[in-house]
C-alpha cells in the first residue's frame, strides 16, 4: 500500500471527500525512517491528513477555497522523532526513560516494562519484589514466563507487554477483536439538541483555528501531538492535569508548546464546577485516558455533551475499543511488542531481541490523525450544524503500519539528521526544534504560548 492509499483510507475514515485530496502534494526522499515497514510513508500520509484538515476547516470558516497543502517526507519523518531531536541551548533535558523501563529476557522470550510513571514503576516492582535497580529487576524477570509476568503486572495496575509475533497476536482474542480496527474514525453526525451550533466564522485575519477552544486531557505523545498541532494553527488549547501530576519531563518542552496548562482535581466538587464551566465554553475536548476513566467521573461523551450539546469529543486509547484488552493500559512501545512489530523487526535484522520502529510512529501517527479528525468534525459543525465523537487507537495504527512493506534495498539519500530545525523558546530556556510538518499555502504556524511546566496557568481559556 502506498502513502497516497493510506491518506485516502484515513481521510475516508474521517468522512472526508476524496476530491479535496487533490489539494495535497507530496515530495522529498523515501525511506528516511529505515524499517521493514514504510514508516516514512505512514508519517507522510498522517501529516498530510492533519494539514489538509486544517486547510479544509479554514476554507469552511471563511467561505474560501481549500489552500494547497505540501508535505515533505523528510519534515514529516522528523516530526515523528521530535522528542529525540530537541536541542536545548544552555540547559539540559532529563532522560526520556526511567532507568527500569525497557526490554528484558524472560524464561521463554522477551518482555517490556513501561515504568515512566511512578505508579507503573511501583506496580512492576511490587510484582517482582525487588528495588528499582535494573540488574535486580533483570535477574528476577529472567525467572518468569513472559505471559505470567505480563498478566501479573497488568493486574497490579502496571504496564507490560510480551514480545509476540504477528501470528501470535492474531491468535489472541485481543488480536482477533481488533483485526479490523482503524487508527482514527469520526462517528456519525450528532444533532445538536436544543438549538444550533456556535458561530465559528473565522475572525478577520485570524489563523485557521483562531477562536477554537480546546480542552486537552491527554498524556505523553499521541494526544499532545494532536493538540499542539491545533495550537500551532491558532486554537486556544488549555491542558488540564490533576494537581501534582508529573508528566514525563523530557517531553514537556514539546508537548506543552502553544498551550496554557492548569491543575484541576476532577474528584473535588469545586474543581468539577470549574471544569464544567470550561466544557460549556469549549468547542472540543480531547482525552487520552483509558476507556471508562472519564465515564467513571461522569465525563464520557454523553456526559460532556449534556453540558455542551455542540461539543466535539475526541478520545484515544492503546489496545482498541473491542475485545478483552480494550481497557488495558498501554503505550506505543508496548503495542509494538504485542502486535508483532518488534518481533518482525528482530527477525528481519537477524537478532534475538526486540527491534521496534525507528520512531514512536503509532503515537505520532495517531496524534496527527486526531488533529485531522478534530478539524473534520469542526468542519461538519460549521457546514452541517452537527457535533461528533472521534475515536482512535494505537492498535489501529499498528494495523496500518504492518500493512506497509518498505521497498527492499533502497538506500535513503538523507537521514533524520539532515532535517531542518528552528529556534524556539521555553520556560527552561531557548532550544532548537523540528517545526510543525506540512505546509499550508499562505499560512505560517506559530505557538502563542511558550512550552513550560504543568499547572502554571489559571484554569481558564485565554481572554478573547
Amino acid at each position: 500500500m502506498a502513502e497516497r492509499d493510506v491518506l485516502l483510507d484515513c481521510w475516508t475514515d474521517l468522512d472526508g471527500s476524496p476530491e479535496v485530496l487533490d489539494a495535497v502534494g507530496l515530495d522529498g526522499p523515501h525511506g528516511v525512517l529505515p524499517s521493514i515497514y514504510d514508516v516514512t510513508g505512514f508519517a507522510t500520509a498522517t501529516v498530510a491528513a492533519a494539514a489538509l484538515g486544517v486547510a479544509e476547516l479554514g476554507a469552511a470558516r471563511t467561505g474560501g477555497d481549500v489552500a494547497p497543502v505540501a508535505v515533505d517526507r523528510l519534515g514529516a519523518s522528523a516530526s515523528f522523532r521530535f522528542e529525540s531531536l530537541i536541542a536545548p541551548d544552555g540547559w539540559d533535558l532529563p532522560p526520556i526513560w526511567d532507568p527500569v523501563a525497557g526490554d528484558y529476557p524472560t524464561a521463554d522470550g522477551w518482555i517490556r516494562l513501561h515504568t515512566n510513571y511512578r505508579h507503573h514503576l511501583d506496580a512492576a516492582l511490587a510484582v517482582l519484589g525487588v528495588p528499582a535497580e535494573r540488574e535486580r529487576v533483570a535477574a528476577e524477570v529472567a525467572g518468569w514466563k513472559g505471559d505470567e509476568l505480563e498478566t501479573a503486572v497488568v493486574a497490579a495496575g502496571g504496564c507490560a507487554a510480551v514480545m509476540r509475533t504477528t501470528d501470535e497476536w492474531a491468535a489472541l482474542p485481543a488480536g482477533q477483536a481488533t483485526a479490523a480496527e482503524r487508527p482514527v474514525v469520526i462517528g456519525v453526525p450528532v444533532p445538536i439538541s436544543g438549538g444550533t451550533g456556535p458561530d465559528l466564522r473565522q475572525p478577520a485575519g485570524g489563523a485557521p483555528l483562531a477562536g477554537i477552544r480546546v480542552l486537552d486531557l491527554t498524556r505523553v505523545i499521541a494526544g499532545p501531538v494532536a493538540t499542539r498541532y491545533l495550537a500551532g494553527y491558532g486554537a486556544d488549547v488549555l491542558r488540564i492535569d490533576p494537581p501534582g501530576f508529573e508528566e514525563v519531563p523530557a517531553l514537556l518542552p514539546e508537548s506543552t508548546a502553544g498551550k496554557r496548562c492548569a491543575f484541576l482535581d476532577l474528584r473535588a466538587p469545586v474543581d468539577r464546577t470549574r471544569f464544567e464551566a470550561l466544557v460549556a465554553e469549549a468547542h472540543v475536548v480531547v482525552g487520552g485516558f483509558r476507556p471508562g476513566a472519564l465515564v467513571g467521573l461522569g465525563y464520557g461523551p454523553d456526559g460532556l455533551r449534556s453540558i455542551n450539546p455542540a461539543l466535539i469529543t475526541v478520545t484515544h486509547d492503546a489496545y482498541g475499543w473491542s475485545g478483552p484488552w480494550a481497557g488495558r493500559r498501554g503505550f506505543d512501545s508496548l503495542v509494538q511488542m504485542s502486535t508483532g512489530i518488534a518481533a518482525a523487526g528482530a527477525a528481519a535484522a537477524g537478532v534475538d531481541r526486540p527491534t521496534p520502529l525507528p520512531a514512536q510512529a503509532l503515537d505520532h501517527g495517531i496524534g496527527h490523525l486526531l488533529a485531522a479528525a478534530t478539524c473534520r468534525a469542526l468542519t461538519r459543525l460549521v457546514t452541517d450544524g452537527v457535533a461528533a465523537d472521534v475515536r482512535g487507537s494505537l492498535v489501529g495504527a499498528s494495523n496500518v503500519v504492518r500493512s506497509l512493506a518498505a521497498s527492499s534495498g533502497a538506500v535513503p539519500s538523507v537521514t533524520i539528521a539532515d532535517a531542518p530545525t528552528v529556534p524556539g523558546a521555553t520556560a527552561w530556556g531557548p532550544l532548537r526544534r523540528v517545526p510543525l510538518a506540512g505546509a499550508i499555502g499562505g499560512i505560517t504556524p506559530t505557538w502563542s504560548v511558550d512550552a513550560g511546566p504543568l499547572g502554571r496557568h489559571p484554569a481558564q481559556f485565554a481572554p478573547a
